[in-house]
């Protein structure tokens, strides 16, 4: 049975370098087009924590040097590690369905998620980003450019921005039309560019959006089959890591929610998968999530393994 998948890879598996992600995507395509030649239609979503990350570091480095580069705002931070991480695994993907005698065409589509200005998220920014500051470097950058700056882990002090929630994808119409064609997309990168409606702008905006949650946004606009939130476990468990550990194989709404409210998982981690997870489960009935290891992506949908989320 063919199915309308939406994949959420995380940042991580990418690497923290070019060089690193260009050999770690050759193994990442291969579940991927498994997935493909069994014949679903596949769209690709992305983290790039660790990307975003260090062209944000590199640029600041620059524009403080004597060379005297222009700052580069976040928003393009986030544009460019979509263009480059998209690069590289669609060049990977093609040439893994070549091998395979596969033709089918590959795109990245650099994507722009709009998010509400007036979002709670802002009024507490919770993402840190770019370099380490020390005390009065930080005091200057709040003074100078209005950054929210907070001390991390005894390290120095770094910049955080807000995680609004997505409310539309710019680009779902673009999206969806290569989709209907058969092409593999890869879209919202790194959870997408965080923009606002201005009337007929859309205004960038200096924020992280969870990719999970963006992708969790985007198939339920594509109206995907499934959702699959990869991660580096094969199963979520409940009571991580103590005596009474326990994997999960499926859990309905109202299970999700005790999970949740009795803290079982963390946050920034294991949390945000299973709310995007029951988020995207819970819109439609009929809707699936699965939050499994990218190398089992093919047998959780067969049903062999992971953690189904569905709605009852």
């Amino acid at each position: 049975m063919k199915d309308k998948i939406v994949v959420a890879l995380g940042g991580n598996a990418l690497g923290n370098s070019p060089e690193e992600q260009l050999k770690l995507v050759k193994g990442t395509a291969k579940p991927i087009v498994d997935l493909i030649e069994a014949g679903h239609e596949v769209i690709l979503a992305h983290g790039n924590g660790p990307q975003v990350g260090m062209i944000n570091l590199a640029m600041s480095t620059a524009a403080n040097s004597a060379a005297g580069t222009p700052e580069m705002p976040f928003p393009e931070c986030g544009a460019m590690s979509q263009g480059y991480i998209g690069y590289h695994l669609q060049n990977a993907i093609r040439e893994e369905l070549l091998n395979r005698n596969m033709q089918v065409p590959v795109a990245t589509v650099v994507t722009q998620v709009i998010v509400d200005r007036n979002d709670p998220a802002f009024q507490n920014p919770t993402k840190p980003i770019g370099a380490f500051y020390s005390k009065e470097e930080a005091d200057r950058l709040v003074s100078e450019k209005g950054y929210s700056m907070v001390e991390d882990a005894g390290r120095g002090y770094r910049r955080v921005v807000a995680s609004p929630k997505p409310i539309d994808v710019a680009e779902k119409e673009t999206v969806s039309a290569l989709v209907e064609k058969g092409h593999v997309v890869i879209t919202v990168g790194g959870g997408g560019i965080p923009v606002y409606q201005d009337g007929n702008s859309l205004v960038g905006i200096p924020a992280v959006i969870d990719k999970d949650f963006a992708s969790a946004k985007i198939a339920e606009i594509l109206d995907a089959d499934y959702l699959i939130i990869l991660t580096a476990v094969e199963k979520v468990a409940i009571n991580f890591g103590k005596p009474d550990e326990k994997w999960l194989s499926k859990i309905n709404q109202k299970e999700a929610e005790t999970y949740i409210s009795e803290g079982h998982f963390a946050p920034g981690s294991m949390l945000p998968k299973v709310e995007a997870a029951l988020k995207f489960a819970t819109s439609k009935p009929g809707r699936k999530a699965l939050i499994t290891s990218l190398e089992k992506a093919k047998e959780g949908i067969e049903g062999k393994t992971g953690t189904l989320v569905m709605l009852d």
